[in-house]
């Protein structure tokens, strides 16, 4: 087993997985995203998005993507986990686990103040899993969203 950064070979696997966490989630059909467009956003010419992999005897069974967010009140950069995924036959492994460890050994390197994400609230195991590791649930933040139609309307309006 290895942890490391993505490649672009890995991609459709990533894609995989990234489609089986939406079903997971409960949201099977709302991952628009295809290999061209990931490929591109974790590969690009100047990339924003990064990704690590699980790779256990060359086969991709957990992907960490990630990419940086900033404080302004601590002055530093920190990383947003956008989606943390270990194949189910996989897990109890210590692979959720050492995905994280490599995130925050990223930010403690790079002197960022922060790894933070978003969990469902129903998603008992793991929330249970990140209390474990000293993760504080933002309860008191409600997060906000603008998207679709009301993008759309607030993108085009005038001032």
């Amino acid at each position: 087993m290895s942890i490391r950064p993505a490649t672009p070979s890995d991609v459709p696997a990533i894609l995989e997985l990234i489609k089986d966490l939406a079903v997971y989630e409960k949201a099977p059909d709302a991952v628009k995203s295809t290999a061209e467009n990931l490929h591109e956003a974790l590969f690009g010419a100047d990339p924003k998005v990064f990704a690590h992999v699980v790779d256990v005897d060359s086969k991709i069974v957990g992907i960490a993507i990630w990419f940086l967010n900033y404080s302004t009140w601590m002055g530093t950069h920190g990383i947003y986990l956008e989606d943390l995924y270990v194949n189910p036959a996989f897990r109890g492994q210590g692979y959720g686990m050492n995905l994280l460890k490599t995130l925050a050994q990223i930010c403690v390197e790079r002197g960022y103040s922060r790894l933070q994400w978003w969990v469902l609230d129903w998603n008992e195991p793991a929330i249970n899993f990140y209390k474990s590791l000293g993760a504080v649930p933002m309860d008191e933040w409600t997060v906000f969203r603008v998207d679709g139609e009301a993008l759309q309307k607030l993108g085009t309006s005038t001032k």
